[in-house]
């Protein structure tokens, strides 16, 4: 009977335990493969190690880069977060192909949730100071909406820039 060589068995239980590690983080949420890869390395396992591990569990389904993808920007779109944030965000975590204006649509379209986060974080003044218009428009591109976006949400509800303040 054949023995297994030390570095063979060493090398099947760094793979079972690089497999625990994700099925652990799985289990809690949603991952995409680079956010895995990252939160191995950290742990101190090779890529050359993890890739092969990840691609496994990418074939029997356990991890899921499109799943991932539509379980992160709907809770992104709940949070109220609009396209050039989720876009970014996706990016750092390694989805790059993705149709966001689908998304959007199937919870009512980006003016809508832009609508939604105006409306629920200021009142319904109409005339606004400059400071008070610049820090309005700067809070809606930190959460991800486009200056033309802003644009049409302020002329559509009247918001005109009061000439006296500063």
């Amino acid at each position: 009977m054949k023995q297994t060589t030390p570095s063979l068995s060493t090398a099947i239980e760094r793979s079972q335990q690089i497999k625990a590690v994700c099925l652990r983080l799985l289990a809690r949420r949603e991952h995409s493969q680079k956010e895995l890869l990252d939160k191995l390395a950290l742990r101190g396992f090779q890529r050359d190690e993890v890739e092969p591990v990840i691609h496994e569990m990418a074939e029997q389904n356990w991890q899921n880069d499109v799943r991932y993808t539509e379980c992160y920007v709907r809770q992104r779109l709940a949070s109220g977060y609009g396209p050039i944030r989720i876009r970014y965000e996706l990016q750092q975590r390694g989805i790059t192909d993705v149709d966001l204006d689908e998304h959007a649509e199937e919870q009512g379209g980006w003016h809508n949730l832009l609508m939604d986060v105006y409306c629920n974080k200021y009142d319904d003044e109409k005339s606004l100071t400059q400071n008070e218009w610049l820090k309005r428009s700067r809070f809606l591109q930190q959460r991800g909406f486009s200056g033309e976006m802003i644009k049409r949400l302020f002329a559509e509800l009247k918001i005109k820039l009061n000439s006296r303040g500063g």
